[in-house]
Order: C-alpha cells, then sequence, then structure tokens
C-alpha cells in the first residue's frame, strides 16, 4: 500500500521526522531546505507512443510516479487499476468537483482537458473497458465546451445536475450506469472504476512526459483570503505559505480546512503541508464557519432524511462515540462516504461525521 513520493522543490534534506499532517496526528515528513534553483524532479523515461507498452508496464510507471486518488482518498492508483481483464466494462472519470468553493478540476478540465483525457485513455486500455465516461455537473459550462472540443469519439461526456453529494463514487456510479453498489461491496464488483480527473491528468503526465507527481491544482479560497485563486502548487508546501501566495487571510478567520466545507477536516495549525490528496484550502470567518452547539441528539431523523446512502446516522454517531465496534457494523458503518449532509441538517450542530471517523478507525483497529 505504499507509493514512492517524490520532493517537488530542489534543495537539501535538513530533516526526517514527525510532523503535522493535514488529515489529523502527525505523519513522517522529509523537510527540505529549498534552494529555489527550480530544478526539476529526475524524470521517469517518457513515452511518446504509450500504446506501444504492455499492461504490466504502464502499472508500474503509474507506481514509480507516486501517483493516488487525487479526489482526496490517496489509494494507490496502481493497486486500484491492477484488476484481471474482464471484470471492468465501464470506466468513469469523476469531474463533479460537487462541494461549495472548490473549482480545482473545474480549472483542470477547461486548461489541461487533453491530459485528463489522455490519461483516461491509457487507464481504460490499463483495464480492457468497453466505455469510458467523463462526468461532469452541468454549473460547469466553461469546462464543459472545453472538453466536447477535445473529446474522442470512444469517450462520452455525461453531464449531470449540480447535486451534492453528486460526486461521491456509488452516487456517481448509479447516476451514469444506472447500476447499484451493493452495501459493503466495490465498484468493481458492479464492472465500475472510478478515477478522479487530476488523477487521470497525473497518470497521462507519468506515462507520455515520464513527470512524477510533484505538484497538485490546489483551490485556495473563503471569506478570509484576500485574493481567491486557484495555484499549481508544490505537494509539500505548508499552508501559511499557500494562503500568504494567495495574499494572506482578511477578516476575523475562525476556520482553516483542507478540502471543501462538507468533508474537509478543520486545521489545527498551518504548519501542516499540501498533499496528494488536498484539493482545496478555505478559510473561514465568524458567522460563515458553523460553530458546534454541543446539543443532544432529540432523535428529529433529520440526518436519516439527509442522508444519501441511506443509512441511519444518529446511530453511528451514538456507536462511534461509544467505539462500539459490533453495532457499527450491524448499521454498516464501513457505506458511511462522509458526506457531511447529516451534520449540516442537525439541529443540534452534533459532530456526527468526526464520531463516524472515530468508529471507523475503532473499526479498522478491531479488524487488525
Amino acid at each position: 500500500m505504499c507509493i514512492p513520493v517524490h520532493a517537488s522543490v530542489s534543495g537539501r534534506v535538513t530533516a526526517i521526522e514527525q510532523r503535522p499532517h493535514p488529515g489529523g496526528g502527525t505523519g513522517l515528513c522529509v523537510v527540505i531546505q529549498n534552494d529555489h534553483q527550480k530544478r526539476e524532479a529526475g524524470e521517469l523515461l517518457a513515452h511518446d507512443r504509450p500504446e506501444l507498452l504492455s499492461r504490466q508496464e504502464i502499472l508500474t510507471i503509474i507506481r514509480e510516479a507516486g501517483i493516488v486518488g487525487m479526489g482526496g482518498a490517496t489509494f494507490p492508483t496502481e493497486i486500484k487499476a491492477d484488476i484481471e481483464e474482464g471484470i471492468i466494462d465501464t470506466v468513469i472519470v469523476n469531474a463533479c468537483e460537487c462541494e461549495p468553493y472548490i473549482t480545482a478540476d473545474d480549472m483542470l478540465l477547461w486548461g489541461y482537458g487533453a491530459e485528463v483525457l489522455g490519461g483516461l485513455a491509457i487507464l481504460g486500455r490499463v483495464l480492457g473497458a468497453g466505455r469510458m465516461v467523463v462526468a461532469v455537473e452541468d454549473n460547469k459550462q466553461e469546462a464543459i465546451d472545453a472538453l466536447r472540443r477535445k473529446l474522442p469519439e470512444a469517450v462520452e461526456l455525461t453531464v449531470l445536475p449540480t447535486r451534492y453529494p453528486q460526486g461521491a463514487e456509488k452516487l456517481l456510479i448509479r447516476s451514469v450506469t444506472g447500476r447499484e453498489v451493493p452495501s459493503g461491496a466495490k465498484s468493481r464488483e458492479v464492472g465500475c472504476a472510478v478515477f478522479n480527473a487530476a488523477t487521470c491528468a497525473a497518470v497521462f503526465a507519468a506515462v507520455v512526459h515520464g513527470r512524477p507527481l510533484t505538484h497538485r491544482i490546489v483551490t485556495v479560497t473563503g471569506e478570509g483570503v484576500v485574493s481567491p485563486k486557484n495555484m499549481i502548487v508544490p505537494i509539500g508546501m505548508l499552508l501559511s505559505d499557500v494562503i500568504r501566495e494567495a495574499g494572506g487571510m482578511k477578516g476575523n478567520v475562525v476556520k482553516v480546512v483542507c478540502g471543501g466545507p462538507m468533508m474537509g477536516r478543520a486545521q489545527e495549525t498551518l504548519d501542516v503541508p499540501v498533499v496528494k490528496g488536498t484539493n482545496a484550502v478555505l478559510c473561514l470567518t465568524k458567522g460563515i464557519a458553523v460553530e458546534e452547539a454541543g446539543g443532544i441528539c432529540i432523535r428529529c431523523g433529520k440526518c436519516v432524511e439527509a442522508c444519501p446512502v441511506n443509512l441511519q446516522p444518529l446511530y453511528l454517531y451514538r456507536y462511534g462515540t461509544r467505539g462500539d465496534v459490533e453495532r457499527l457494523e450491524r448499521y454498516h458503518v464501513a457505506d458511511c462516504i462522509e458526506c457531511g449532509c447529516c451534520a449540516y441538517s442537525c439541529p443540534g450542530k452534533l459532530p456526527i461525521v468526526d464520531r463516524i471517523r472515530q468508529g471507523k478507525q475503532k473499526r479498522r483497529e478491531a479488524m487488525g
């Protein structure tokens, strides 16, 4: 499950140590003192005719380039694509980007659409899929127009209604194919593989141009940012430096989130790095950020009505708080997509998603 990491800047290694991680806790980091020489990362072998490469050669390149799912999950792409031929018949590019504020994939589509489509073609060939689809929401007209000008005959463009959480994998598969992924099952069990648009672009850059994954597009935005914008950011750059490049903060910023307002994680410090799954840095001011009310569950059922995957979040919240793994399993905690709809609809503003995440961690520990 480990994946290579490539330095995004040149310079001198000053430490290898535990540092704060945007996902919570700490992680082992290589600390580099940037010499600002703008040297390129050590390149892989470029291939101007990727169709001549074998399936295994492409998978090796994807792995050596350090490519993971860049929509947030950061699952190694090589492992996800290394599925026996004949199982997958449909490959879907997830370009929905349905959370408020975030426009990183939108920019990628209209600025680098050819790279996204090229990566899709490579992944489609690796998986032996007969159908390739780019799924995008209808509020991204500029990106849709750009894709239509470049779309190969072998690729479909599916424009979906703008609706959160349209980009959740199982929901996206249902919208595109009409297939339902059963509880506890993987998308491959219904013949589908879903890849984020940025992941596809990274695959193209690695296979065709020999470039490892060292940079990504990040949306830096929110009411607390002087100059909101999308930027191509080196992996490992601190949030404090990223925000400074967007003009710094303004107003009474009370919360900085890595990711979107629904599924992102609030940060305790700005001395955390941009990682491969960081698609946004969101600075929220007082009055915009929702403060936890510290209430109690009144069993109103609003979270159940809001859940897009038909779970019962009130029970997941209760058993996640207790660490009751047996009941969490009974209520299908693994099917929770952590979209945040339950917490958003909760009149008591309970930290439902946080408790569910804790419950998932307890479940993983219990399973060894």
